[in-house]
């Protein structure tokens, strides 16, 4: 229930579009949360074809595809969630935002570990693709359309097609300097 709570609360404060609480629960990057929940609890029980056909159902009600391998932490906010795709041992530690059309998926076909880690306070901006097991450091900002076949560090901006760094996000950066 607390989980719940704390996911109005997020997409209220994260979508200026929200009037009411209830509104929350039409919004797809919610409700595919709220499945994963569910089919996460089951696949750590081994019960691996209940897990799937739940975030099978995910999938067609809501357009986003989480395996329920995947670990997922807190606030994730999925914003205009179509498309989105997260691979089954892709890690997304707090306070990540994921916009439309986002792939965190492998570039092999291997067991192990083989998608992207994301630290906390990550933007991955519509339509970008993460591949591979690679982390993308805390508050990196990840642009449109990027392509990231590589490890993104901390406080980081890039784009393009491969992603290749722009800024550093100084605000952040000089921040972490002071303390």
């Amino acid at each position: 229930m607390r989980f719940l709570i704390n996911q109005i609360k997020l997409y209220k404060q994260k979508d200026p579009a929200i009037k009411s609480p209830l509104e929350v629960f039409l919004y797809p990057g919610f409700r595919a949360t709220i499945y994963y929940k569910i089919a996460h609890f089951f696949y750590l029980h081994h019960l691996y074809f209940i897990a799937r056909f739940i975030s099978e159902r995910a999938k067609h009600k809501t357009g986003i595809e989480i395996h329920p391998g995947a670990t997922i932490g807190k606030n994730l906010f999925i914003d205009h969630g179509m498309g989105i795709v997260i691979g089954e041992t892709a890690i997304i530690k707090d306070n990540v935002t994921i916009y439309h059309g986002v792939t965190l998926g492998a570039t092999k076909s291997t067991k192990g570990k083989r998608h992207p880690t994301i630290e906390n306070n990550v933007i991955l901006g519509a339509h970008s693709l993460v591949l591979g097991n690679i982390i993308v450091g805390q508050n990196a900002k990840i642009g449109a359309n990027a392509v990231v076949l590589k490890n993104v560090k901390p406080n980081t901006t890039v784009v393009g097609i491969p992603a290749h760094p722009v800024k550093q996000n100084k605000k952040i950066a000089n921040n972490k300097k002071t303390r």
